[in-house]
């Protein structure tokens, strides 16, 4: 489940960023070329056209070296050379894909097909947005960007029923994306949540003077994780006397959460079947009573 689900969150992040950002610039880019192209390019017979036909300008016309072509509705020309190049590569698009029909749709298969195709506008794509977020990051983390985005952060928290969306979400943001320096000491068992049952936490540090105070003895800040997610959790405070120390490591610790219990490391291991093996003493057969006396 890990790998599939990693792999599924690749493509979502990759499908939402293809249709609202990658499909958008490559029409723009498309639509400025395809603009270009077309306003150098003679749509009608000029003056100085030299009809293939005679007499006959709608079928086709030279202008200097270059051959135009009218497209299937007569109406618009192109250079002889786009026609064909897109009639030749029409299908690289995929399977059975249609010819284009007006001047407009053959200038954008034209354009699409010679200048941007996908394999080459994927990879740089992916390298400029990169980049983009690489320099937007360092923009809104100094100056001028910091301020802006606390300066947003008070506008939409002004705003009625927004504000409680934006602030829940950027509670879940700020938890998921931002750095922690939280750095666990050692793995223990604590009495919790009453005495008998035993759970374990990470130990985060000493607690604060005044509980230690009312405790009469160091008391400790510790992390109870919950399973089967580790990164959630609560923090209790106890008395160090309280706190039993584990063989453990970090790692074997979070094993054992994210398993509800049943991936225990070798050196705690109790027996087969997680239970203690006891050499209790053989107890004694009991005498036989005879009341037929």
């Amino acid at each position: 489940m890990p790998p599939l689900l990693t792999l599924v969150l690749f493509i979502w992040a990759w499908n939402a960023i293809e249709s609202y950002i990658l499909r958008p610039v490559e029409s723009g880019i498309r639509y400025s070329m395809v603009w270009s192209l077309r306003y150098s390019s003679p749509t009608v017979p000029p003056v100085d056209a030299q009809p293939l036909k005679p007499g006959d300008p709608s079928a086709g016309f030279r202008v200097g070296n270059q051959v135009y072509l009218p497209d299937a509705t007569g109406r618009s020309f192109l250079p002889q050379q786009v026609i064909q190049y897109v009639e030749d590569n029409v299908n690289r698009l995929g399977p059975y894909e249609p010819t284009p029909r007006t001047a407009n749709a053959i200038w954008h298969r034209y354009v699409e097909l010679k200048y941007l195709p996908r394999y080459m506008v994927v990879p740089i794509f992916m390298i400029l947005f990169l980049i983009f977020l690489y320099f937007l990051g360092r923009l809104f983390t100094h100056g001028v960007g910091r301020w802006f985005v606390n300066a947003f952060d008070a506008f939409v928290s002004r705003l009625p029923v927004i504000s409680n969306v934006y602030g829940s979400v950027k509670q879940v943001t700020d938890f998921v994306f931002s750095d922690r320096d939280i750095e666990f000491n050692r793995v223990v068992a604590v009495e919790y949540p009453r005495k008998g049952m035993w759970s374990i936490g990470f130990v985060t540090g000493n607690s604060m003077a005044d509980i230690a105070a009312a405790a009469n003895e160091p008391v400790l800040s510790v992390l109870m994780p919950t399973s089967p997610m580790p990164m959630t959790g609560f923090t209790i405070t106890v008395r160090k006397s309280e706190a039993v120390d584990l063989d453990l490591t970090i790692d074997q610790a979070i094993q054992f959460v994210v398993s509800c219990g049943v991936v225990v490391p070798g050196n705690q291991q109790t027996g087969q079947s997680g239970r203690l093996q006891l050499n209790l003493p053989p107890t004694a057969p009991r005498a036989i009573e005879d009341d037929s006396e």
